[in-house]
């Protein structure tokens, strides 16, 4: 069993907020509330918004355009998920990288006050600039605001020695280094984000968030996925 985290980055992909019913999933979002709120840690969240759309995936828009379009659809997400957050009781601040009337623009000092009198920070519209995954967001404002661990929330359950949807005797890896991650080019994690958080000595830890309780576990020590560090 590790040392349990004290401060987390919690990347959660937009498709964690949809469901059969929709992009914005009522019940999608009170389960993320529902499995965040109760952490005996600080946690802030960058969202990504491919419930709506994933920029890089809409070639029938340029693609400055589509990437635009992809920060304003984190931005509903994060709207949404602090509406959810109040509905259990957990208040939650709302920092967008892009301009939006009534949200407050990225401010650290502000995020790390926030997660000191144990409030939700959710960073929201990726970097504000095209080219740029909500990954790489993730690993920027984790090293910010000095988090202990980047928690990737994946569709899988870490990483694999293959791709898993075309070789079913993939074999999953417990334990990778940075080095090891970025040689192999691992696709289930931005290589750009993997360079910032080997640069701050950022572990990474990518695990399903179909699991049941991961960030629980996570937040006890228990591995729940694949561990990525030094």
């Amino acid at each position: 069993m590790r040392r349990s985290p004290s401060r987390i980055l919690l990347k959660l992909s937009g498709e964690a907020f949809k469901s059969s019913n929709g992009a914005l999933s009522p019940e999608s979002f009170a389960r993320v509330a529902g499995e965040i709120a109760p952490l005996p840690l600080q946690t802030a969240i960058v969202v990504g918004g491919g419930n709506i759309l994933r920029g890089a995936r809409a070639p029938w828009l340029d693609r400055v355009e589509a990437d635009s379009v992809g920060m304003l659809a984190t931005v509903l997400n994060a709207m949404v998920l602090r509406t959810a957050f109040e509905a259990v009781g957990k208040a939650a601040l709302v920092q967008s990288a892009v301009h939006v009337e009534g949200l407050a623009p990225i401010s650290i000092r502000d995020a790390v006050t926030a997660l000191s009198r144990d409030e939700i920070v959710i960073f929201a519209g990726g970097t504000g600039s095209p080219f740029v995954s909500t990954d790489t967001a993730a690993a920027i404002r984790a090293a910010a605001i000095h988090a202990d661990l980047v928690a990737k929330a994946s569709n899988v359950p870490g990483v694999y020695d293959r791709n898993p949807a075309d070789h079913s005797d993939a074999q999953l890896i417990t334990e990778l280094t940075y080095e090891e991650f970025l040689q192999n080019r691992y696709g289930v994690m931005d290589q750009v984000a993997v360079e910032i958080c080997r640069e701050h000595g950022l572990p990474i830890e990518v695990f399903s968030w179909d699991r049941p309780g991961a960030l629980a576990d996570l937040a006890s020590g228990i591995q729940i996925g694949t561990r990525i560090t030094h």
